[in-house]
């Protein structure tokens, strides 16, 4: 890629739960399938070559993984791990970085990336449905999406906006983006800023991962708006905030580069938030980078943004036991 999306990673076994203090082109169809028989896998490959950064996974036992590489969806059975590829993607710079999937299981929304694109795609055959390009500015990077009822949302890490894509009732996506600035207690670091994002407990506003603000935070935005106020997180830092996961009122935020993910306890409005626990597996996490939940277990993909990633290095999966 002329613009690597590893640094992203750079810059943005047994489970070891920590003290709640915390003080301190691939072929359509081409399968990889887990050992047979035995319960379902804590962990799975991935293609060779893949680049994973984000996961989706919806009410139903299947991971959608989409690759750095070319764009490419690749979708797992969490009972077998077993997967193949649904969507090929678009190409060399035409990544595919975060992804969520809709309520009915119907639509998959991609982050494009550096490519500045967002991309709607359908889940079962794989078609691009929806392809909105050129946003932003040049170095504008769409990095990651979180579905609300009525739109779906985009962080640039580059750019101090988020962009919005209009869902009607059924789900199905407007044909325009919205681009809603960042203000308020926002702040857009020389570099790489916004990461991961999702939504408060009360549904009311977002989170979004800043990495360049207070070595690394939590804000809460007011999407009417684009205002972002400072989450009080009792002093917890996340200097390599990454995805976002919020499972009723604990939020799960990737350090990728740390290899561990800070589970944090918020208030109903999101404004507040108590660190409770800290997972960490050194054997198995590779720099994970997001988090999706299946039963009692949390599934994230392996970046391994330390190595050059080329044709033949291999990529995972792992899960861990929810908090």
């Amino acid at each position: 890629m002329h613009r690597p999306l590893a640094r992203r990673g750079f810059l943005g076994a047994a489970v070891a739960l920590g003290a709640a203090a915390l003080t301190g082109p691939l072929a359509a169809g081409a399968a990889h399938a887990a050992a047979p028989g035995g319960p379902w896998p804590t962990g799975f490959p991935l293609p060779d070559g893949f680049q994973p950064e984000g996961i989706a996974i919806g009410h139903s036992p299947y991971a959608y993984f989409g690759s750095l590489r070319d764009g490419a969806v690749y979708r797992v059975s969490l009972a077998t791990g077993t997967g193949r590829i649904v969507h090929q993607g678009l190409g060399p710079d035409k990544a595919t970085v975060g992804l969520k999937i809709d309520r009915a299981e119907r639509r998959l929304f991609l982050a494009g990336g550096w490519s500045r694109e967002i991309r709607v795609v359908d889940a079962r055959s794989g078609a691009l449905q929806r392809h909105f390009t050129g946003l932003g500015a040049d170095n504008t990077m769409v990095n990651d999406v979180v579905l609300t009822p009525g739109a779906a949302w985009f962080t640039d890490s580059f750019q101090p906006q988020l962009y919005r894509l209009a869902l009607d009732r059924t789900g199905e996506p407007g044909d325009a983006i919205t681009t809603v600035p960042l203000g308020g207690d926002w702040v857009q670091g020389a570099d790489f800023t916004a990461n991961g994002i999702e939504r408060t407990p009360d549904g009311r506003a977002l989170l979004v991962v800043n990495c360049a603000k207070g070595g690394g935070s939590l804000m809460r935005v007011d999407p009417r708006t684009g205002t972002a106020r400072t989450v009080d997180l009792g002093g917890l830092e996340i200097p390599n905030g990454d995805g976002l996961l919020l499972l009723g009122r604990d939020l799960y935020i990737v350090q990728q580069q740390k290899n561990q993910i800070d589970v944090v306890r918020l208030d109903a409005t999101g404004a507040r938030g108590t660190a409770i626990a800290r997972i960490t597996d050194p054997e198995r996490f590779r720099i994970p980078t997001t988090a999706a939940a299946w039963g009692d277990r949390i599934y994230l993909p392996n970046a391994r943004f330390d190595v050059d990633p080329k044709p033949e290095t291999t990529y995972d999966a792992v899960s861990v036991p929810r908090v």
